[in-house]
């Protein structure tokens, strides 16, 4: 398993990337969590969950994901979810997760 991690990609335009690893459940998801958690509190205003790596997420990893989009909004920050496969940007738009972040491929 994929290792979560986060990079902060730009700190003037307050941008910080999240890979999410390659499964997405409560383990990886608390950590995506946590990191989301650190970098909203240090002053970032977007938020990347990369999902390149990641081949499936189950519903406490959506649950997970609802949880950081919520903190982010809560703030004024911004949620995008870069690179997930077909089959997760259909579930994350089955589930209405797209009204509420950009998907960027």
């Amino acid at each position: 398993m994929a290792e979560v991690s986060s990079q902060v990609l730009s700190d003037s335009q307050g941008t910080a990337t999240v890979f999410a690893g390659d499964y997405l459940n409560k383990l990886t998801g608390e950590r995506i969590e946590r990191e989301c958690r650190t970098k909203l509190n240090e002053g970032c205003r977007e938020i990347v969950v990369d999902f390149s790596g990641t081949e499936l997420v189950n519903s406490i990893g959506i649950s997970i994901l609802m949880g950081v989009i919520d903190a982010a909004s809560g703030i004024g920050a911004k949620v995008v979810f870069a690179e997930p496969n077909e089959m997760t940007t259909e579930l994350f738009d089955m589930l209405g997760l797209t009204r509420h972040v950009e998907i960027r491929a």
